[in-house]
């Protein structure tokens, strides 16, 4: 009997610690961590695809970029988007410009301010990013990767659009 018992408590001791093991790894798969640990060399390069405009509590301007692979799939239509296709997201503060509204006569006239909320990025990965769309995502502040906690706050507001391959971007021609 006390055999029994003293097995059953081992198995269980080891199945918990296999779970408490286990755990933080599945955890991790389902808010898949960022590619991108460094800012992509040259995205300010990248064409332009569209540009949009926040309201509060963003209140931003933002311009949208992709790399070549994102050009190719805007133009064609193509979805879900190619492997490797990245999309870049600026935003700036959106700001009345009194120089442009003295020349019109009347205020009119908004224009891009200070850049606000980071550089984001989107990267086309299905492998590795299955648990979020395909995607991984990636938000730099003053040039430093934001942390992992933040990151999983992408996936649950683009799954909004998951017919158009988890992108909110439409390409503006």
């Amino acid at each position: 009997m006390k055999r029994i018992t003293w097995l059953s408590l081992v198995s269980g001791l080891t199945l918990a610690g296999l779970a408490a093991y286990l755990a933080p790894a599945s955890g991790q798969a389902a808010t898949a961590p960022s590619l991108l640990k460094t800012i992509p060399a040259g995205y300010r390069d990248w064409r332009f695809i569209s540009i949009a405009r926040e309201e509060a509590p963003l209140d931003d301007i933002r311009v949208i970029l992709g790399n070549d692979a994102a050009l190719r799939a805007y133009r064609k239509g193509t979805l879900p988007f190619p492997e490797g296709t990245m999309i870049a997201r600026l935003a700036y503060s959106y700001d009345a410009s009194p120089e442009n509204n003295q020349a019109f006569g009347r205020s009119q006239s908004y224009v891009a301010g200070q850049p606000k909320n980071g550089v984001q990025f989107m990267v086309k990965d299905s492998k590795k990013y299955a648990a979020t769309g395909g995607w991984g995502y990636a938000q730099f502040n003053d040039g430093k990767p934001v942390d992992e906690p933040m990151l999983a706050t992408c996936f649950p507001c683009h799954q909004a659009v998951q017919a158009r391959d988890f992108v909110f971007t439409r390409y503006a021609q």
